[in-house]
């Protein structure tokens, strides 16, 4: 595989880089990390000018909506707007690395036409309904219901961790429509439904982190109507569909993240000077291993985005690779944070510290480790499942 830019990849990161120094001093100042609206309003402002300049959702096809760019393209556009310090996708998470490129993939012309373009310009958020109280790793295990009645599904029971729910206009949800039985295996009989969030019996309850802030929450479901046209896919054949879902979010979601490690890395090398922790070989030692881990993510990367566009657009189980070493070099970068800081990691108002306790979510969050190493171990190496 070349690795190397073309003549047009290059140009492409200049005009990118002249954008972002003409965009960037004009935004306003971020709101306060626990004023949810206000976020929302920030992120969603960022995602307009994202629109408006023709940089909003790079990676997705021309007939979603989407610029068509390359991986390559993409991968650089995540690399500079990193680098040059501008605004996370934020509280549009779900809908423009999860939902939007599901229903990309898998929805019909009208459902591209009616959820596609607000995504992409900023007009509406999206959450995840996946996760149950007794259905988390074993996702296929959730018991929320739905029942058809006429031209709308009838839905009951809860979700936990429904990212955005407080903020969000529509859910990405996974429900079951068939019960469990003999001849109906857990995997199948579950749907994926695109649930209005201002529909009658909804009710969300913000769950607190670690680090104080609410982006999830418990959300429960009573005899909420959807739509049956809200169905992306067949019926019974959501298993499938969220499949597509788990690619993206472990295959691409957090690609960017993996260009800001980098950028701590070298803000921790410069700190450890400057406080004399650069003296300890053995914190030099750890801080070049992490320089190699993530720069043999960032390969990994390009491998998985270049991969997905020869097979069809689809992360494939290379992702699981990725997200699996990435949400334990995350908590190594943290961990040698605290070694760097000293008595300093006891300060909650040091950004280094609020990180290090998100870290801790992220071998469960977006399919625990477990689940990854079972992924890798079945579908890549080829060994039985376990018993």
């Amino acid at each position: 595989m070349d690795l190397t830019y073309t003549a047009e990849e290059d140009e492409f990161r200049v005009r990118l880089r002249r954008w972002l120094a003409r965009t960037l001093p004009e935004l306003p100042s971020p709101p306060d990390p626990l004023d949810w609206p206000g976020r929302r309003a920030y992120d969603m402002g960022w995602q307009r000018r994202l629109y408006d300049a023709g940089y909003a959702g790079l990676h997705w096809p021309v007939d979603a909506g989407g610029q068509g760019a390359t991986p390559t393209q993409h991968l650089i556009f995540l690399e500079e707007t990193e680098k040059a310090g501008a605004p996370y996708v934020g509280a549009n998470f779900v809908g423009l690395l999860h939902a939007g490129p599901t229903i990309a993939s898998e929805g019909d012309a009208g459902q591209r036409a009616r959820w596609l373009p607000p995504v992409l310009r900023g007009d509406e958020v999206w959450c995840q309904g996946f996760s149950e109280p007794d259905a988390g790793s074993d996702l296929a295990s959730l018991r929320t219901r739905a029942w058809r009645d006429g031209d709308h599904y009838v839905v009951s029971g809860s979700k936990i961790w429904t990212s955005h729910a407080e903020v969000a206009d529509w859910c990405e949800l996974l429900v079951r429509t068939t019960p469990v039985s003999e001849s109906v295996p857990k995997h199948q009989g579950i749907s994926w439904l695109a649930m209005p969030m201002d529909a009658p019996g909804i009710t969300v309850r913000p769950l607190r982190t670690l680090a104080g802030s609410t982006e999830f929450a418990e959300m429960f479901l009573d005899d909420v109507r959807v739509p049956v046209a809200n169905r992306v896919g067949d019926e019974n054949d959501g298993w499938r569909v969220t499949m597509v879902t788990l690619s993206y979010e472990r295959g691409t979601a957090f690609v960017g993240e993996v260009v800001a490690c980098r950028r701590v890395l070298g803000e921790l090398a410069r700190e450890a000077r400057e406080n004399g922790r650069w003296d300890d070989a053995v914190l030099r030692r750890r801080l070049g291993r992490l320089s190699a881990e993530f720069a043999a993510l960032w390969r990994l990367t390009q491998w998985n985005v270049s991969e997905s566009q020869r097979t069809g657009g689809v992360p494939g189980v290379g992702g699981s690779v990725f997200k699996l070493r990435y949400s334990h070099a995350r908590q190594e970068l943290y961990d040698a944070a605290a070694d760097v800081l000293g008595t300093g990691a006891l300060d909650l108002g040091h950004p280094w510290n609020l990180d290090r306790l998100s870290a801790l979510s992220y071998t469960i969050a977006a399919g625990t480790s477990q689940i990854q190493q079972n992924i890798v171990a079945e579908r890549i190496l080829g060994l039985p499942k376990g018993r």
